[in-house]
């Protein structure tokens, strides 16, 4: 299984923010996660993380650039699943719509993040360090 997530970083209140959604169906139903989801067979990686990313949280346009893949045994129980991230920054955080899977999406500050289902962490950790952000 092909997935893709989307990193998307903006400047609030002086500190950085992440757009996360609140997932509204198993596994981890009602954890926070980075929006994301499964790439159909007919589509482009970069058409399905922005399609992924319009239906979770409302944005369009975001500027995204591949920045990692993620692929470790167990890291999904649904089985075998490699994640294909990308990763962005909005000048100012922009209004967040949750629909499709996801029951909320929210901007939350780096270094107040909730749990994250996945290992969302550990991928949200690896983008923080590519763009030099801080979680302190």
């Amino acid at each position: 299984m092909v997935t893709v997530d989307a990193v998307v970083f903006a400047d609030g209140s002086g500190e950085k923010h992440v757009a996360l959604v609140r997932r509204k169906n198993e596994p981890y139903k009602g954890s926070w996660a980075l929006p994301g989801g499964f790439v159909e067979m007919d589509e482009s990686l970069d058409k399905a993380v922005m399609r992924e990313l319009q239906e979770e949280t409302g944005l369009r346009n975001v500027p995204l650039t591949q920045l990692h893949c993620f692929g470790d045994p167990g890291r999904d129980p649904r089985g075998r699943t490699i994640s294909v991230v990308f990763a962005g920054e909005l000048l100012s955080k922009e209004a967040l719509c949750a629909n499709d899977d996801a029951a909320a999406a929210e901007w939350f500050p780096v270094n107040a993040l909730p749990p994250l289902a996945f290992d969302h962490a550990a991928i949200l950790a690896f983008a923080l360090a590519h763009f030099n952000f801080s979680q302190d």
